[in-house]
């Protein structure tokens, strides 16, 4: 049983932002911290990878769809992505790295003080690319949770960059945002669990960030991509509508992460 547990989800290889997150006395006092996918596409691939496997075996690690988007890139098994920075980070990888995103499982479950079993997984429980919302239908939600074991009370998920928490068919669902590329306010946004879930977000210097970001990382337009991910130009409003069309509520319509980019009124 664990009395507290940091989550950390969507990370998109942003350093900066991590190291804010990993710096807070909570998480550094937690028992756990479960990295729930989404951890390397993004400017800083590799150090974000190097950063958290420093942390030892504190660290549970969860694959998300873009980490296995870049794995399939480097594997030959796919010719392009859709989010344009992500052939960047798949090609910064070192072999050993790309091994490491690969055998990454895709949920887990843990025994959590004041929560019970708790699992984890990026999107969904069955899928890591499948789209739930704070405002999804209780039928979607239904949809969605088929299948688990009765006694898992709590399900913590990523993906959307939004964080929420939500009661549905007598579970609580928890997402705690994104800490690299947050959707509706800055910051660096992450939760911790037990005995009951607190979301969190970590100020830090974004002006400082973008710079560093744009210092050192190759991608044409990183300058721009930092603005708007880490200032989070992107609204919560803008992105619910976006990504509703894939919840079921409408025609189906895929949504990457550089629609978000492309979509947006404050994108020029």
């Amino acid at each position: 049983m664990h009395e507290r547990v940091a989550v950390l989800s969507d990370i998109h290889g942003v350093l900066p932002a991590l190291e804010a997150v990993l710096a807070e006395p909570d998480v550094q006092a937690a028992d756990r911290l479960v990295v729930t996918g989404d951890i390397a596409a993004g400017p800083q691939p590799g150090e974000v990878l190097d950063l958290l496997r420093a942390q030892g075996g504190k660290v549970l690690w969860l694959s998300g769809n873009a980490d296995r988007e870049l794995v399939e890139y480097r594997r030959g098994e796919r010719t392009g992505i859709p989010d344009p920075i992500a052939p960047l980070a798949a090609e910064a990888l070192t072999g050993d790295q790309v091994e490491f995103l690969a055998a990454l499982p895709g949920s887990l479950t843990l025994q959590v003080r004041g929560l019970g079993e708790v699992l984890f997984c990026h999107a969904t429980p069955r899928d890591d690319e499948e789209v739930v919302l704070v405002d999804s239908r209780s039928a979607r939600w239904a949809e969605v949770l088929t299948g688990l074991a009765p006694g898992i009370g709590t399900v913590v998920c990523g993906h959307t960059h939004m964080p929420y928490i939500r009661l549905t068919h007598g579970r609580l669902v928890v997402n705690p945002g994104s800490v690299g590329m947050p959707y509706g306010r800055p910051g660096a946004h992450w939760c911790l669990l037990g005995p009951g879930t607190d979301l969190r977000v970590t100020p830090y210097d974004v002006d400082a960030a973008v710079a560093r970001l744009t210092a050192e990382c190759g991608f044409p337009g990183i300058a721009e991509w930092a603005d708007h991910f880490l200032n989070a130009r992107a609204t919560d409003t803008e992105a619910l509508e976006l990504f509703g069309h894939r919840d079921g509520r409408g025609e189906a319509r895929r949504v990457s992460r550089s629609a978000i980019f492309e979509e947006t009124p404050s994108w020029p």
